[in-house]
């Protein structure tokens, strides 16, 4: 009977859980500080950063099914919340020009010696792996950015 109850108990838990859900991380349009409308981003930089990037570093995240079942929304939430703050792609041209310039030394970095996109996930987007091309063309756009953005 106790074990009943317990049971119970997280189920009706699991099923209230579903009806908490975190704000959707998406926007109408592009934002007026949007990179793209400030700097020019090469098309195959900018394919490449909307498949492998934007989802955790822009204001438009294109959520998966499973985004839908607490407590994995919440978890992305707060995966995509974590790399808006350390990068936003949509704000871009807000920061300050030492800090997207310090932003794009590490968007170089990160491509190049491949720790982004996170292999959690590519695992299931398979289509954001970069390629070793993209890599070289997204480091490279990124550095002569940074570059322009020191003089």
């Amino acid at each position: 009977m106790n074990k009943q109850r317990i049971l119970i108990g997280i189920a009706v838990l699991a099923v209230a859980i579903q009806f908490i859900r975190p704000a959707k991380n998406q926007s109408e349009g592009v934002s007026a500080n949007d990179i793209t409308k400030h700097y020019e981003v090469p098309a195959d930089v900018q394919k490449a950063l909307k498949v492998s990037c934007y989802d955790c570093h822009s204001n438009n995240t294109t959520y998966p099914w499973y985004s839908n079942i607490q407590p994995v929304g919440w978890w992305l939430n707060h995966h995509v919340e974590e790399g808006k703050d350390e990068l936003n792609f949509s704000e871009f041209a807000s920061y300050p020009k030492k800090k997207a310039a310090h932003k794009l030394e590490e968007v170089a970095e990160a491509v190049t010696d491949h720790w982004m996109p996170l292999d959690s996930y590519t695992w299931i987007h398979k289509d954001a792996i970069l390629s070793d091309q993209d890599s070289k063309a997204i480091a490279t756009w990124a550095k002569a950015l940074q570059d322009s953005l020191a003089k």
